[in-house]
Formats: structure tokens, C-alpha cells, sequence
């Protein structure tokens, strides 16, 4: 096949009647373009140009027959770049969001309606799982963002920043008002129902490990693979849940749980906002990031 780059000589020479005008409007010498020619005519096997006084003008049955061609494909190749172009600047196409119902519901929300607002073109589809569902759905070039509990070691993966800290407390109902006077010591939690997620959750080994090292052994009475039941849950009074407090804010304002202060406080957790690995990130993806950068 023959090289772009030589029609597009040739529609100039054509255009400009001359190899002089023709070098300076491509930026390249006079020598290079009478190759190039000269390159194309060898390969097509005919005479494109007559040589004259005047300067170069197309033969009729080889030039004149093709001009018009390589014009319309030259401007379908040129309105294909542009329009690359403006994809690369232009939120479209969709945008794969990887997270957790709890931090979709507590964080991704008003994330989620304002972009939706800004680019409404933009197809965003949230996919829920856990930590490791998601860096499982990035790795495997299913997903464009996710959200993750912190830390994550997995080089298969980009961490981009922290977008979210968690303070995980204990909450209960009224019925163990007698814990919330002051500080307890966290070992006095060993002889109370606890609420828990599962044991495979990030959230719930990082809980164990830090009771662990304090000499502290956390037993639940009931295991959860939902914060959202394990709060309604704790405001019946069926036990003590331990939950980030940013997830139930609303729920200590309004006086149903109340929080249950322990010495030693459970460490700061975090989500972090996680990549595919070396993935060329599409404007509308950016833009995504971007707007979370920005507000948290």
C-alpha cells in the first residue's frame, strides 16, 4: 500500500502548481518533494505530472483521474484526526465506577450527580464490591476508577490518592447507655454482643489486627457482609456495632445510636482511589477524578 504521506505531497504539488510553493507549505525541501513524486509515480506505474515552463500540472490521464480522490480521502483522514482530537478533550463514551454499596451510598452520591449534571453524554456504570472485587475488576480491564480501604499492596494496580478517611467507633442503642459515660477500656468490649462484618472484609481483619496487638480479643455474636444492616441492626438494640462514624453520622445527630468512646480509639483508616496500570485514562475519566480532587 501506498504511503499516505505521498498523496498528500501530491495533492500540494497539485494544489500549488509548483515544487517550490509546494516545499514551503509542507516544510520540507524542494529535492524531497520531487522524490516523492517521483516515488509515487514508480509505485502507481504512471505519470501524475507534465513538467512545464509554468510549473507542474496534472496529467490527463493519470494526475486528473486521481486528484479528486485523493482530495475527498485527504479530508476524511483530516476530519478523522480532529475528531480524535476532540474525543481526547471531550467527556463521552462511558466511565466504569468500582466501590462498595457503603461508600457509594456515604461518598460516590453527590460525586456521581454532579458529574451525571455536567456531562450528561457520559454512560456511568457503578459496579459494588468489595475491596478486592474491585481491584480484581481494574486488573482485568472491567473497571476505570475504584474505591478502596487502605492499604492496598498490589503492583498490578495505580493508587492515585486518598479520597476518604475512617474513624471506625462502636455505636449502640439506648440499651447500653452504661458505656457511654466517659472512656471505656476496649478490653470491656469482650464481655458485650458485637456487631462485625464478615472476616474476609478489609474493614474487619484491620479491626482484629489492631485488638489483636492491644491484648484484645473481638469476638462478634453476629457477622455482616452490610454496614447498612449492620446500623439498623445496632439501633434495635441487638448488639454493638463497630462502623466507620463518617457512615453514621446522621444516625448519632438524630440520637438513634449513640458512640461508645473506648481507650485505646481504633486507628484512622482510609479509600483510596485506585487505577488500572499503565491504562491511557480517557478525558472523561479524568474529568471524574478531577472533580473528586478538587471537593474532597
Amino acid at each position: 500500500m501506498v504511503n499516505l504521506e505521498l498523496y498528500r505531497v501530491f495533492y500540494t504539488v497539485a494544489k500549488c502548481g509548483s515544487l517550490t510553493k509546494a516545499a514551503e507549505e509542507l516544510y520540507i525541501s524542494q529535492p524531497a518533494v520531487s522524490q516523492a513524486i517521483k516515488q509515487l509515480e514508480n509505485q502507481l506505474g504512471g505519470k501524475l505530472f507534465n513538467r512545464t515552463h509554468k510549473g507542474m500540472e496534472l496529467s490527463e490521464t493519470g494526475g486528473k483521474q486521481i486528484f479528486s480522490i485523493v482530495e475527498k480521502a485527504l479530508k476524511l483522514f483530516d476530519e478523522a484526526e480532529s475528531k480524535y482530537i476532540e474525543l481526547k478533550d471531550t467527556a463521552t463514551g462511558i466511565v466504569r465506577i468500582c466501590a462498595s454499596d457503603t461508600v457509594s451510598t456515604h461518598f460516590l452520591i453527590p460525586y456521581i450527580k454532579k458529574y451525571h449534571e455536567k456531562y450528561p453524554n457520559v454512560n456511568l456504570i457503578l459496579q459494588n464490591g468489595t475491596s478486592n472485587e474491585t481491584i480484581e475488576l481494574l486488573k482485568t480491564n472491567k473497571g476505570d476508577i475504584g474505591f478502596v480501604n487502605l492499604p492496598i499492596d498490589d503492583s498490578d494496580i495505580n493508587l492515585s490518592s486518598t479520597v476518604m478517611q475512617l474513624h471506625d467507633t462502636f455505636v449502640a442503642s439506648a440499651k447500653f447507655k452504661e458505656l457511654t459515660d466517659g472512656i471505656i477500656d476496649l478490653k470491656r468490649l469482650q464481655d458485650y454482643p458485637l456487631l462485625m462484618l464478615e472476616l474476609s472484609s478489609a474493614t474487619r481483619q484491620a479491626i482484629v489486627s489492631f485488638a489483636h496487638s492491644q491484648g484484645v480479643h473481638l469476638h462478634p455474636e453476629i457477622e455482616l457482609a452490610s454496614l447498612e444492616l449492620m446500623t439498623e441492626l445496632a439501633k434495635t438494640g441487638i448488639g454493638i456495632a463497630c462502623i466507620p462514624r463518617e457512615f453514621v453520622r446522621h444516625e448519632l445527630e438524630e440520637g438513634s445510636l449513640v458512640e461508645i468512646k473506648t481507650n485505646p480509639t481504633l486507628p484512622v483508616r482510609a479509600i483510596g482511589l485506585a487505577l488500572p496500570k499503565d491504562e491511557n485514562l480517557t478525558f472523561a475519566v479524568k474529568e471524574f477524578i478531577k472533580m473528586i480532587g478538587k471537593e474532597k
